[in-house]
């Protein structure tokens, strides 16, 4: 039998967005637990798909999902609770690497994978790369695969050229790119449907032309030795 996001587990989020207070949560903790346990078997079942095609090494569904509960200390909205569930898998080994996110709520589902926030020796390594391959950079993210299923590369960019890059390099647009994400999303007919475990799983692998080319950059030298 299919692992499915249960109905009720929507109907949750829809119910705590209108009651984002401590109280009302403590008196649907019962309703929390439930959602909670089914996003956790379904986020298990992505796994083992997953795991079809990639290795993945985040151990279980629970592991993978993110907390509920919001840390307000810096943030101007005050509300305790967040209101999507959400979560996360690494890729396995020193050599595969990029990771996968998951966000799940009533008009707003997506999944989206990559580069959050390259270290400063990942990020240097990846300009040098595009400084040098940006045509080969160009044809890796102009192909079929991933336009059809994610349109353009996202993520922060800084606001001129980084330094060390003149600002008329070839390749400036992609120089610019301090984070490297792609993005889709999800219907709520969709995260409903019996299949969409194999769908996601679908939709990340699509993303392997990406995170193959992006590993083979961040293992490598600038002369194809490994680091």
């Amino acid at each position: 039998m299919a692992t499915v996001i249960e109905k009720g587990s929507l109907d949750f989020l829809k119910k705590l967005s209108k009651n984002n207070n401590r109280e009302w949560f403590n008196t649907n903790k019962d309703k929390y637990i439930t959602a909670h346990e089914n996003m956790a078997a379904f986020a298990d079942a992505l796994i083992r798909e997953m795991n079809k095609h990639d290795e993945i090494e985040t151990a279980s569904g629970k592991q993978s999902l993110m907390r509920i509960y919001k840390d307000v200390r810096f943030s101007k909205e005050k509300t305790p609770y967040n209101t999507h569930w959400s979560g996360s898998m690494k890729r396995a080994t020193k050599k595969l690497r990029g990771g996968y996110y998951f966000h799940i709520e009533p008009g707003n589902s997506f999944l989206a994978g990559g580069f959050w926030g390259p270290n400063p020796e990942d990020l240097k390594r990846i300009r040098q790369d595009i400084d040098f391959n940006y045509k080969d950079w160009q044809k890796m993210l102009g192909g079929k695969t991933l336009v059809n299923t994610f349109g353009k590369l996202m993520g922060a960019q800084v606001g001129s050229a980084p330094r060390g890059y003149a600002k008329d390099h070839p390749g400036i647009d992609l120089l610019r790119y301090k984070q490297f994400i792609f993005k889709h999303d999800f219907t709520d007919e969709e995260v409903y449907n019996a299949n969409f475990v194999q769908t996601m799983s679908k939709v990340y692998k699509n993303m392997r032309p990406f995170l193959d080319f992006m590993s083979e950059v961040l293992t490598t030298d600038m002369n194809g030795e490994p680091l």
